[in-house]
Parts: structure tokens; sequence; C-alpha cells
């Protein structure tokens, strides 16, 4: 969603377009939307007075958000619904008193962000150590998490956590996010196939780093993470497993595929048939009907009821931003 939604405002505006943050945490994807002349900021003070920018899919704090609409003409909020509802469970369990432990990573995007809906109610940890030393008489205690963790390092930290705390609130469905707990699921299968593993994605990615943990923990003799087919080992042999964190491209993971060239064949793993849609971010939506609008009345026709959207559900992100990169090469 927030990849396609960013494709979105290159092909409306001219550049540059400002993005808060890196659009995703992938090296590859981010240097593409650099390419096409996408500015990304770690301060709203850095975009000009009146230009477009998109927050990105981490989620901002609301201050941030409230700057960004007070700065930019246009604002687009590419935050992903599952990180909205993390907020939204810190903002209501903060309102009612309790004392938040949220499990996640220090200078990661989507803690930072998080931690800001309500600070003063927010103790972050990383770890079972960190838990351990919280008082256990806290009360009213609610635990939340990050969406990007490993499912093996959450489930640790949470059935400490009930024991801990016999009053414990958790959210009634997980918030893991499910194309990170998928891909985790799938590398298990593969671990027990393969001699070595290469994880496709970057080192700022959590969910690719929860993989890289995940492969080593279920016994892959080597694990490579790599941003692009030329950082390959030489020398890999074997049975090679191949996984790629949520944002990779899957023109990415098939020239790994590639570059592998593998004799015996390419098996896939599959543990689950993912259909999960999350659709634009609703300013992006009113900022295409606008557009389509003024162009029905410039070119004097009728105002229809199709809008640039309607596809949306059935393309890929992957093949939206390589439709925009190959537009640009032509022109």
């Amino acid at each position: 969603m927030a990849i396609k939604s960013l494709t979105w405002m290159v092909r409306v505006f001219e550049p540059p377009v400002y993005c808060y943050h890196e659009i995703v945490h992938n090296k590859v994807i981010v240097d593409r939307f650099r390419n096409l002349g996408v500015i990304f900021v770690d301060d709203i003070s850095e975009v000009p007075k009146g230009a477009p920018v998109m927050l990105s899919a981490h989620g901002s704090a609301p201050e941030l958000v409230a700057k960004a609409h007070a700065v930019s003409g246009i604002t687009v909020n590419a935050v992903c619904p599952l990180v909205t509802k993390v907020h939204h469970e810190v903002k209501v369990r903060s309102q009612r008193g309790y004392s938040i432990i949220y499990v996640g990573h220090k200078e990661h995007d989507e803690a930072i962000g998080t931690i800001a809906i309500a600070p003063e109610s927010v103790t972050l940890i990383e770890n079972e150590d960190q838990l351990v030393r919280i008082p256990d008489n806290l009360e009213p205690v609610a635990m939340i998490n990050q969406t990007t963790l490993s499912l093996d390092e959450w489930a640790g930290i949470r059935e400490l956590a009930e024991r801990k705390f016999p009053n414990l609130w958790m959210a009634s469905r997980s918030d893991l996010c499910f194309a990170t707990t998928n891909r985790q699921l799938a590398i298990r299968e593969i671990t027990t196939l393969a001699d070595t593993v290469v994880v496709i994605g970057s080192a700022n990615s959590s969910n690719t780093v929860a993989l890289e943990k995940t492969a080593r923990r279920y016994g892959a003799r080597k694990v490579y993470r790599i941003n692009h087919p030329s950082e390959l080992p030489s020398d890999i042999n074997g049975i090679v497993g191949i996984t790629a964190g949520a944002s990779a491209p899957e023109d990415l993971v098939q020239a790994v595929v590639n570059r592998l060239n593998p004799k015996a064949g390419v098996q896939e793993i599959c543990v689950t048939d993912e259909d999960e849609y999350f659709p634009p971010p609703p300013e992006l939506r009113e900022l295409l009907r606008a557009i389509s609008a003024l162009v029905a009345l410039t070119f004097l026709t009728p105002i229809g009821s199709d809008s640039p959207l309607d596809d949306d559900r059935s393309t890929s992100a992957s093949d939206t931003l390589n439709d925009l990169r190959t537009a640009s090469t032509i022109l």
C-alpha cells in the first residue's frame, strides 16, 4: 500500500516529492524512488512550504502529522493499518490509566512513532531481562508490541509477562504483521531442507532481521543477508533457501534466483496464501478523485464513476513501481 501510494504521488506531482523517513525499510526500493525524484527527510522542517509530502508506512507521532499538514500543500499518511491499530491500543489503554509495556526496538521508526502517542504511559523493552526488572506490582498493566517482531522473540516475552502480571491486558487479536509471521513460518520449513539461507532485505528492516534470526535459530548453517544479487558470495553451493523481507520487490527475488542459477531447479515452499488487502490512504483517494473531476471539467467530458484506483487491489506494488520506472526511462 505504501509503495503504491508513493508511486501515485510521483505520477501526480512534478519532482521533488518529499517523504518523511524511508517509505519502507528496503534500500533497493528507496533508491528506486530517489531516482524518480523523491527526497527522503528525517525532519518535516526540511520540507519546503507547500511541497507534497508522504508519511512513511511505519507510523508517525500525532504532533508530526499535524506539523506535516501545516507545512505541506498535500500530505498523504501511508501508515500501515496494523500500526494504526497499535496506535489506537496505546491511546485507549493510556486513557484508561494503564501502564503500558511496549515490546519493540528502541531506534526503530515504528517504535518511536508508537511511543509518541502516550510517552508518559509507555515503557519500552527489547528483551526478557528488561521485563524482569519492571516492578511486579504494576497495575493495571497492558503489553503491546511492534508489529515486525520475531515470533520467537515475542512468544518468550509474552509468556514471561503473563506469569509476572496475572491481570495483564493484551490485544485479543495479535498485532504481529501477517506478512512478517508468514515469512518466518516459511523459513522454518526451508531450514529443514537448505544448507544455506539467503535473506533479501535491508539491515534497518526489523522483519528482515527477524528472518535472519529465525533461519539461524532453526538450524541454517550459513545465513547471508543481502540487498542486491551482486552481494551474493561466490562460493555458495548445495541447497539454497531464499526468503525476503516484507517490502522486498518480487523482481529482486527473481534476480537473486537467476544469479544463483540453480542446476536442479526451484522448489517453492508455501505455508499460506495471503489475500489481505489494504486500500490506499483516504487523502490519496480524495486527491485522485479531485484530479479526475478537474480533468473532466477541463475537457468538458462527463464526470464518470471510474477511479484511477479501481484496479488497485489486483495490481502489485512491484508492478506499479516497475511500470513507473519504465515510463520514466522512455521519457
